[in-house]
């Protein structure tokens, strides 16, 4: 695969871990050392806290879908920047309201032995409402 591929495989295996409360593969998309910015939702030193922090959260959630699109890459020998747009929907345990986030991941990506990992992220929210409920 090429350098964009594979970083694109990343960024899905992000979602993918999440939806699937697969903490192994999450853990697989970041450098042990990342620096995570979530805005409102907090920063993240380190692999262990962001991978804890989203399994307290997701723990107590019920579905919960992470859509990527508009993947923009850029390779410049063994680091990489990324733009992905992230349209998330979070549901409480009853599956019948949640949350719906919208926004972007700016990523800093580097090579390391055993394939790309995200070193820096920042998520921008730009629009966060609820979902579902009773009519």
């Amino acid at each position: 695969m090429s350098d964009r591929q594979d970083i694109a495989d990343v960024l899905t295996r992000y979602a993918t871990g999440i939806d699937r409360r697969d903490w192994a593969l999450f853990r697989t998309v970041f450098t042990d050392d990342c620096a995570l910015d979530y805005g409102d939702i907090g920063t993240f030193d380190g692999v262990d806290a962001v991978t804890e922090f989203m399994d307290k959260t997701h723990a107590m959630a019920g579905h919960t879908l992470h859509r990527l699109t508009n993947f923009a890459i850029a390779v410049d020998g063994d680091a990489a920047t990324a733009r992905t747009y992230v349209d998330a929907l979070i549901f409480a345990p009853d599956n019948s309201s949640g949350v719906n986030a919208v926004g972007f991941y700016d990523d800093e990506l580097v090579r390391a032995p055993d394939g790309w990992r995200i070193a820096r992220r920042r998520f921008t929210a730009v629009r966060v409402s609820t979902v579902g409920g009773q009519p």
